[in-house]
């Protein structure tokens, strides 16, 4: 059923979801893109793709179904195929005699929904629903990855009983291994290691030959997990397949070596980054999953807000300066830059970026890969660069004092700079670049801002409200500015303007939820700080990162840790999870 603009308009301003000021620019936007309001408010991130289709189903008068976390009659759930279920976001989820109840993301996707009723013979009832409701009932088509590799096993384990091992698979040849490699019952076990993994929101892929087994394990949420224990004879044929996958040298085996290679995972494309490295055992493989259409992330959706973002949005409209992301390995860097430089990304910007790897793709954005072995680094990339007319300039690691000064000498030259540093915090930053040998009035001239971050587990469905005791109130203080945190709270209007510590409530997991049920997804935690006119006196005295951060705290920056107090009275995390991923 079409919904009219006029309608549309009307229910979101009444939803009380969106200010009306947005809602009459996106109005205004709308009209001159001739393109629908929702879209443009999803687009500004104002709503989300699944607040829109709640407004929908309530205009239409068809049922909301949320479906997160529920246990569905796998009887029920298989009436449809899976391939059509993920291809058309589609699931059964309650049957009578005469019916079957579907949810699904778009009611109007009628080819699907008369595949349904010709293959079930019953009356289809369409309901919406959310994504995270089609994600965690296609999770159940899955049988456990124990059963599915104990099946494939079986069935194929004779091809397994005369593959080398030991010193005779390390005299193999690389013909030898390359047949092992295009093996069906290889091919299979490796493609249904990376369906699982892509189904399952793995980051990594650990691949790790032990004395007598081949062990699997994936990251979920940042902690790893085994997965499967395989026979330890399985080690050569499956290193040999995903060597060829990423068109490494199959008959190396005393280096290590780095490739990659792009599957098509149900319309989604994927990318593996792969690194073998030799070990007692064998060669142990890790791969790195990088979903390639990063575009539409927007701030808030990383975990931005408040004075924070809008700190960055000021520094992204600036037409020269650097924004710098800090944090370890793993902690979400990459993706806040990619998101800034999809909001930079309009037709009349040239951006240009120099990166080591290129872990997602972008359109209408030129983007290279460094090569140190024949002595394309990160310096040599910058000069080409600025040569290339460039508006903005990602730099992916700041390592060495060359990189770092051509780097400030390209953003005062008129480029925006961007570009992330190893540090454990924001103000970190700059003794890190004092000690590469950059001049203290190079750095007060050029940097806009620095974003410190860490990633955090996001609480699911399972999680209770609970409120903290005096004792507990007074023990947090000692390492938190709970007055600041409060006063943030107040102002975005989480909370009422009267409240106290005692009357605002945090969350947990329930009692008899496991850990692994209980989170689902991480987010950011940020200290956004603005390098302003006090903190470049500071810097120009060379000053210590602690008088640094003294001053940004006093100029109202929430410190990583603050930020994850925040989130934690939103529901999105627990006190404990900020706690240990937040080291002070």
């Amino acid at each position: 059923m079409h919904i009219e603009e006029k309608q549309l308009k009307e229910f979101i301003l009444d939803s009380g979801l969106v200010s009306k000021a947005d809602i009459t620019e996106a109005g205004k936007e709308a009209d001159e893109t001739k393109t629908s309001i929702g879209k443009v408010l999803v687009n500004k991130g104002k709503l989300t793709e699944d607040d829109i289709r709640r407004i929908q189903a309530y205009i239409i008068g068809i049922p909301f179904v949320d479906l997160k976390g529920e246990k569905l009659s796998f009887e029920v759930l298989s009436l449809i195929p899976e391939p059509i279920a993920r291809n058309h976001n589609i699931v059964a989820f309650k049957k009578t005699d005469t019916a079957l109840e579907v949810a699904m993301l778009d009611t109007e996707d009628l080819t699907a929904i008369d595949f349904i009723k010709k293959k079930v013979g019953l009356k289809i009832f369409p309901r919406l629903t959310d994504t995270d409701s089609i994600k965690s009932a296609i999770l159940q088509y899955q049988k456990s990855l124990k059963a599915e590799f104990g099946d494939l096993i079986q069935e194929d384990i004779k091809i397994f009983k005369n593959i080398p091992t030991g010193e005779a698979a390390a005299d193999a040849s690389a013909e030898d291994l390359k047949k092992l490699a295009d093996d069906v019952p290889v091919v299979r076990i490796v493609d249904t290691l990376l369906k699982h993994a892509i189904l399952q929101d793995a980051s990594d892929i650990h691949i790790e030959p032990q004395e007598n087994e081949l062990l699997v394990r994936y990251r979920l949420d940042g902690l790893l997990h085994d997965a499967m224990v395989l026979p330890k004879n399985m080690a050569p044929s499956i290193a040999a397949r995903i060597k060829v996958l990423s068109s490494l040298k199959l008959d190396e085996k005393r280096l290590p070596q780095d490739g990659r290679f792009k599957i098509d995972a149900d319309g989604e494309k994927v990318s593996f980054r792969v690194s073998s490295l030799p070990t007692y055992y064998g060669e142990k493989i890790v791969m790195r999953l990088l979903r390639e259409n990063v575009s539409g992330f927007t701030l808030e959706h990383l975990g931005f807000h408040g004075d924070g973002l809008e700190r960055i949005h000021s520094a992204v409209k600036s037409t020269t300066g650097m924004i710098f992301t800090t944090g370890p390995t793993g902690s979400g860097k990459t993706t806040t830059l990619y998101t800034i430089l999809d909001i930079l990304n309009t037709p009349d910007v040239n951006i240009s970026t120099i990166e080591d790897p290129i872990e997602y793709q972008m359109k209408r954005i030129n983007q290279t890969q460094v090569r140190p072995d024949i002595g394309f680094t990160f310096a040599s990339g910058i000069r080409t660069l600025v040569r290339q007319d460039p508006d903005v300039i990602m730099v992916g690691e700041i390592r060495d004092g060359e990189t770092a000064t051509l780097a400030i000498n390209a953003s005062l030259t008129g480029h925006v700079v961007l570009s992330t540093l190893h540090t454990n915090s924001a103000a970190g930053a700059v003794p890190r670049f004092v000690d590469l040998k950059v001049e203290p009035f190079l750095l007060v001239s050029t940097i806009n801002i620095i974003i410190g971050q860490r990633l955090v587990r996001k609480l699911s469905d399972g999680k209770e409200k609970y409120f903290l005791t005096k004792a507990e109130i007074e023990t947090l203080s000692k390492t938190v500015n709970l007055n600041k945190v409060l006063a943030v709270l107040k102002d975005e209007k989480i909370i009422a303007q009267g409240d106290i510590w005692e009357k605002v409530p945090f969350y947990r997991l329930k009692k008899g939820v496991a850990p692994d049920d209980g989170f689902k997804g991480r987010i950011g935690i940020h200290e956004i700080m603005k390098v302003s006119p006090a903190i470049k006196e500071i810097i120009l005295k060379s000053g210590t990162a602690d008088e640094i951060q003294k001053q940004a705290e006093a100029e109202g920056m929430l410190t990583m840790i603050e930020d994850g107090i925040y989130k934690a009275v939103k529901g999105i995390t627990t006190i404990e999870e900020v706690l240990s991923v937040v080291s002070e």
